[in-house]
């Protein structure tokens, strides 16, 4: 160690290495680094910061990583697009800003594994309280003071009423708050947009704090591997114009996210030994899971085109578009000021399930993610798909390069839970779309479309169009066993020293729901691991829990 050695190198400024960069540069003693692989965050960028520009950063490498799955047996060997991002802010730059924190029993699965009892909600929950600030109202399960800013809805449009009332003739609830005392039901959204803007986790996290002696950022800079002294982490290697450099640290701890951090990993020689003897990595420490056990939600949309011209097609039709720039620009309103994931909601299946397993997200206009869009000038759709499938994956590098993407393999479908599920899911959807609050509005289904009617052609569709829901993770997972990669009590990889995980892939389950909230928690718990500070007190709050026998 020199005398220019940092406390902690934080190795990806995305969602978790923003919120542990402030939290742990709040000690001015402690010199902290951040070292993001992609550009700044300019406050001039529009793709970034207008809610609905959001479909322009997916696909372009100025934003993103641009994974691609290795062919899925499943789903006709497709290889399934995995957008990522390489941005300051990560992928909270670029996502579809729906604030889900998943069902309270997520946090007691977790807590069910061996070695994880502080894991489960009533640890959990001070934490996400901590990180919120709930526009809608803070509570017992919400909190109202936090950097993390959550605009609700509005959902108030003729299709979104439409919606909430054919939930209801098909049978399902509403609720209150998706996060609060009942996530079962359906609901207006919160959202990470604040005033018209995005609020990505570089926004409500780091910026603020980018004037602290003690913290230094540096976008542009790419990390070719940890290194290791014997057992212990004492720095990481970034490219540099004229050859690699070493930059000593303390403590190093990897919020790459589910991709990345394990392939960082195994680039450094930590991870299944076997497998990268094959590929001439020299072995520091055997530690099979490094990779193992990927998870994810993939989803389809179920597109109706409209009878009436009520949709927010028009606002991306591109003459009408510098009008909807203008707006944002000048007022921060309009089309461009919402993601337009307003609304949906979460159901189960069947009554063999104790909490859902399925997740809806209502949008008022007929489009892929994207962008592209279907013949219909007017529409509205549901996006829709199963939340804890049993299917498992993998992400292994393939050769020593550190620019080479891994191979992702997501086995999608694989299972007969998640073909099942499948089934419900898209019969569902369908059912409430269906329903008479809709029939001012419905015009015909046009994805899938009539002729996908029976088992077999509703898993063919999934098959041949579901895309992920970009929600990767699991993959250098806490727990005990041998298959584990992290001591839960600290986040530190297990058998080293100085060498910690924060981020998505260190959940042993994926969440109902989308994933940024989680990892947003997941980062306030560890930066108080990683500083033994004492943790916030549990708070035994209690939850809503489908009783069968009531019938509710």
């Amino acid at each position: 160690m020199t005398d220019n050695t940092y406390d902690f190198v934080i190795v990806g400024g995305g969602s978790a290495g923003c919120a542990l960069a402030n939290r742990l540069s709040a000690d001015p003693s402690t010199r902290v680094l951040v070292l993001e692989a992609g550009r700044s965050d300019y406050k001039w960028d529009v793709f970034i910061h207008m809610p609905a520009g959001l479909a322009t950063p997916i696909g372009n490498k100025l934003y993103d990583w641009k994974y691609e799955s290795e062919p899925e047996p499943h789903m006709n060997g497709r290889k399934v697009y995995h957008a990522r991002g390489k941005v300051l802010g990560g992928s909270s730059s670029i996502n579809g800003m729906i604030f889900q924190r998943g069902n309270p029993l997520d946090y007691e699965r977790w807590a069910g594994d061996a070695g994880m009892g502080r894991w489960d909600y009533a640890h959990c929950l001070p934490y996400f309280k901590r990180m919120e600030n709930c526009l809608a109202g803070a509570d017992e399960f919400r909190g109202g003071e936090g950097p993390l800013v959550l605009e609700r809805g509005p959902a108030t449009s003729p299709l979104f009423r439409a919606f909430f009332e054919a939930v209801q003739e098909a049978g399902y609830p509403l609720t209150d708050d998706v996060n609060g005392y009942k996530q079962e039901g359906f609901a207006a959204f919160d959202r990470n947009i604040h005033r018209g803007r995005r609020l990505s986790a570089a926004r409500a996290y780091l910026h603020p704090v980018m004037n602290r002696p003690n913290l230094e950022v540096r976008c542009n800079t790419f990390v070719n591997r940890v290194l290791l002294d014997g057992t212990r982490a004492v720095g990481v290697e970034v490219a540099g114009r004229t050859g690699p450099k070493q930059i000593d640290a303390r403590e190093v701890i990897l919020c790459g996210g589910a991709i990345n951090s394990p392939q960082l990993l195994q680039l450094s020689g930590v991870g299944n030994a076997t497998e990268l003897e094959a590929l001439g990595v020299g072995v520091v420490h055997d530690l099979p899971g490094v990779g193992e056990h990927l998870q994810d939600h993939l989803e389809v949309y179920i597109q109706y085109a409209s009878k009436q011209p009520v949709s927010v097609a028009p606002a991306m039709k591109w003459r009408n578009r510098p009008w909807v720039g203008f707006k944002w620009l000048f007022f921060r309103t309009g089309p461009g000021a919402t993601n337009h994931f307003e609304a949906g909601g979460f159901i189960r299946g069947d009554d063999e399930v104790a909490y859902p397993n399925l997740m809806y997200h209502f949008l008022p206009v007929a489009i892929r993610y994207d962008g592209s869009s279907p013949a219909a000038d007017h529409g509205y759709q549901v996006h829709v798909g199963p939340m804890y499938s049993d299917a498992r994956g993998s992400v292994k590098i393939i050769s020593k390069d550190s620019r080479a993407h891994p191979a992702l393999r997501f086995n999608y479908l694989s299972t007969e839970q998640d073909r099942r599920e499948w089934l419900q899911a898209i019969r569902t959807a369908r059912e409430i779309l269906t329903q008479p609050a809709f029939e001012p509005f419905n015009a015909g289904e046009i994805s899938p479309g009539p002729s996908v009617e029976t088992d077999e052609e509703i898993i063919a569709w999934v098959a041949h169009d579901a895309e992920t829901a970009l929600h990767p993770s699991c993959t250098c997972r806490m727990g005990v066993d041998e298959m584990s990669v992290l001591d839960p009590e600290s986040m530190r990889v297990r058998g080293l020293e100085g060498l910690r995980v924060v981020d998505a892939s260190v959940f042993p389950y994926v969440t109902n729901g989308n994933i940024y909230a989680p990892v947003m928690m997941v980062a306030e718990k560890a930066a108080d691991l990683i500083l033994g500070n004492t943790p916030l007190e549990p708070e035994r709050t209690p939850f809503y829990r489908h009783d069968p026998a009531a019938g509710g």
